[in-house]
């Protein structure tokens, strides 16, 4: 298999593929409510627009094709209450994949994220050629930093990076976890 499914089903929660048509309205409205709380950590927000959120959708089926870059939409009760997705980085090994996430507001605390982040790191080890997954945050992301800890990642690395969003401290914190940690009792 070259590509992750493109619905994965979990219970009560789903992760899907975006349509870049259909879903346009309702998650340019969930990243519009969601503004405040990403802001802190999200670089891309600075510069947030429909037509920015139109361009970002419109870009996924071919990143999907091209195994480069993986989006899912995470539905909760039929409503997209964020995103997860899996990529491949250019200044990462080629055999890993980063995992990146965000919810709306009013979806954290849940544990929404940690089942989509274990779901999407699941689908990356069936992968040819994938052996590790990392999650890449800002130290002072508490919030992110809780679902690699609960997931089994293991702190890999410390290294500077430039702040980019308003609450970056100018370091990134690497979890990662590995296909033999996934084997092991």
């Amino acid at each position: 298999m070259n590509h992750p499914q493109h619905v994965i089903a979990l219970d009560g929660l789903t992760l899907r593929r975006f349509d870049a048509e259909s879903d346009l309205p309702e998650f340019f409205a969930v990243i519009e409510e969601s503004l405040e709380h990403l802001r802190p950590w999200m670089p891309w927000v600075a510069e947030h627009s429909r037509d920015k959120t139109a361009e970002f959708l419109a870009g996924r089926a071919e990143l999907w094709e091209s195994g480069r870059d993986f989006s899912y939409a995470i539905v909760l009760d039929g409503a997209i209450v964020g995103t997860c997705g899996l990529f491949l980085r250019e200044d990462t090994p080629a055999d890993v994949r980063e995992i990146g996430y965000w919810l709306h507001p009013a979806a954290t605390g849940r544990g929404l994220v940690t089942r989509a982040v274990r779901a999407v790191a699941e689908e990356a080890f069936r992968l040819p050629g994938v052996e590790g997954v990392e999650i890449v945050h800002d130290p002072a992301n508490r919030a992110s930093g809780a679902v690699p800890a609960r997931l089994g990642f293991t702190e890999h690395l410390r290294r500077p990076a430039e702040a980019l969003a308003p609450a970056e401290t100018g370091e990134e914190l690497v979890w990662r976890l590995t296909r033999e940690q996934v084997r092991s009792p």
